[in-house]
């Protein structure tokens, strides 16, 4: 093997600084979205993990990536995909390799092109694209089973918002003239809901304002490292919510681990590497200490030890894989493992969210609906 990791790291500093401009790990939603950096391209995950399946499979049935190429975009209808592969397929005939085309297109991330070098440098390039295929694999799913969960929830939460919505502007209003013609006096429930009504519409405006603000602010600190800071503090203490998060990036620090140490690559590289390849600001954090402990000869599993970021079980995972020198495998068993657990907890949220958003929505739309109707039972039991 011959790899200039200095070189290697050089390159990753210069994409890591041109992409972070579009990286956020600080945001919960995000990862339904992204790769390791956030790029909106052609190319989907779904997408990549065939395409690095397919690779695979050929190039183990003895079929150079000329032509694997040649026959992964005969096969491709979508215009877009379609340009993007034939581009990558140009470089590599002009006499660029795999990994060095990929560098070219923003389609691909920082973790997929270095992992393809390493592959093409010790000659593990069949087994890299076979990981990656699992690793976008694991991407889809988790996206999946996420999306699964909060669909049907936010689907009632924006159709009960539109419901209670067109009663603050239009039916409260509607009743409060209503009101006003008997003249008697309002029970407390509905004097709140009217004023409410009155101010919901005064300052329709401003909460507006105040949204779009949001947003804009958003998107223009969330690469400050104050504010990913706070967020991901934030996030990670929200429950399941954060305990799904720490899982995912974990997931993803224990695979891209695997891939690096079985490919040969020195402990202290790998810690590099993985760092610059995922953008999570706890694990970015620790793993800057962690590789100064290393640095001066401390163990992986003592170094990580100081960082609540990482669990004990995992931490005890790789104490024993330090012990067996078998660290590459016990990474993938926990990358397995942790995957499993992002699998329940996606499934645990859908079922606290769901509840939880339809019985807020339905006591604020009974209050609603009380406040209108208890004036008129009043005036009922008058002309009695």
């Amino acid at each position: 093997m011959n790899i200039d990791v200095r070189k290697l790291n050089r390159k990753i500093d210069t994409e890591s600084n041109e992409k972070k401009s579009s990286a956020d790990a600080s945001a919960f939603w995000s990862f339904l979205s992204r790769d390791i950096s956030f790029t909106r391209t052609a190319i989907t995950d779904k997408v990549k993990e065939n395409f690095y399946l397919e690779l695979s499979a050929l190039m183990e049935a003895g079929v150079d990536i000329n032509n694997s190429m040649v026959i992964i975009i005969n096969e491709i209808k979508d215009k877009k995909i379609k340009k993007v592969l034939e581009e990558l397929h140009a470089n590599i005939i002009a006499g660029a390799t795999l990994s060095q085309a990929m560098r070219k297109e923003r389609s691909f991330t920082s973790y997929e092109f270095f992992s393809i070098q390493i592959g093409e440098e010790t000659g593990r390039l069949i087994d890299i694209f076979k990981q990656l295929s699992l690793f976008f694999e694991s991407k889809v799913k988790q996206r999946r089973q996420v999306l699964n969960a909060i669909s049907y929830p936010i689907f009632i939460l924006f159709v009960s918002f539109c419901a209670i919505f067109f009663m603050v502007n239009y039916v409260v209003p509607l009743f409060a003239d209503i009101f006003k013609r008997f003249g008697s006096d309002l029970p407390t429930l509905t004097k709140a809901v009217l004023k409410f009504s009155i101010l919901f519409k005064k300052f329709a405006y401003v909460i507006l304002l105040i949204v779009v603000f949001s947003i804009l602010f958003y998107y223009n600190q969330r690469n400050k490292n104050w504010y990913r800071r706070m967020s991901s503090a934030f996030l990670i203490r929200l429950p399941v919510i954060g305990r799904l998060l720490q899982k995912i990036y974990l997931t993803r620090f224990a695979h891209t681990m695997s891939l690096l140490l079985s490919s040969d690559i020195p402990m202290l590289q790998a810690l590099e590497l993985t760092r610059k390849m995922i953008s999570f600001y706890p694990i970015e954090t620790s793993l800057q200490v962690i590789e100064q402990s290393v640095l001066v000869g401390d163990s992986l599993n003592k170094s990580m030890e100081l960082h609540s970021v990482f669990p004990r079980k995992m931490i005890s995972m790789i104490k024993v894989g330090e012990e067996v020198n078998q660290l590459s495998l016990f990474f993938d068993k926990i990358a397995l493992q942790f995957s499993r657990e992002v699998d329940h907890l996606s499934s645990l949220l859908g079922k606290l969210i769901e509840p939880v958003v339809i019985i807020i929505l339905g006591v604020i739309t009974g209050v609603i609906l009380i406040a209108l109707y208890l004036p008129l039972f009043k005036f009922g039991q008058t002309l009695q």
